[in-house]
């Protein structure tokens, strides 16, 4: 694991791509939307603690290799980067699915800043790749973990999503189909 050089003297940008960017647990002193480029978000990490369970996992997203990825960025000020650091590696390193980088991102306002993200590892068995698209409907109906449901879980991000103007494409389809269930 390459773990990053975190210094606890310093501000650090954390980047926030799912459920960090509607409920990111932790105080910070700046928030941005931003740009990382070099990944994408995917749904491609089974959930077996947090919206689903090892009997029936759920879905989570993940930033896998390629493309890049708006989201929203937090600036973490240095008085709180230790504690920020520590609630973050319990909450996103548990099963270590992600590995943790700094990578530079474009904030709205132009500035380029490294940024604290949180890439897929695609050894981990946790790593679901090509999933049709049954196959994930299918975990995200079934998969309710500690942190509730996958479903809201997908409905949430995509919400924050469209709060920040962002069409992506690749979650698109989920919420109408996630929304003709409701409908049903």
């Amino acid at each position: 694991m390459n773990t990053p050089s975190i210094s606890p003297h310093t501000d650090l940008w954390v980047f926030g791509y799912g459920s960090l960017m509607w409920r990111p647990g932790f105080r910070f002193a700046e928030r941005s939307p931003a740009l990382l480029r070099g990944a994408h978000r995917a749904l491609c990490v089974y959930s077996v603690r947090h919206r689903g369970t090892r009997e029936k996992p759920g879905l989570v997203l993940g930033l896998d290799h390629g493309g890049s990825c708006h989201g929203i960025a937090f600036r973490v000020a240095a008085a709180d980067v230790a504690e920020t650091y520590a609630y973050l590696t319990e909450r996103e390193q548990m099963n270590r699915v992600y590995r943790e980088v700094l990578r530079p991102i474009l904030l709205a306002d132009g500035r380029r800043v490294p940024a604290l993200a949180y890439i897929v590892n695609r050894e981990n068995p946790q790593y679901a790749r090509g999933l049709t698209h049954e196959t994930l409907l299918a975990h995200i109906r079934q998969g309710h973990g500690e942190s509730g449901a996958c479903r809201d879980y997908v409905l949430n991000t995509l919400s924050s999503l469209g709060e920040l103007g962002i069409n992506d494409h690749a979650l698109s389809w989920l919420g109408a189909a996630l929304g003709a269930d409701s409908a049903t």
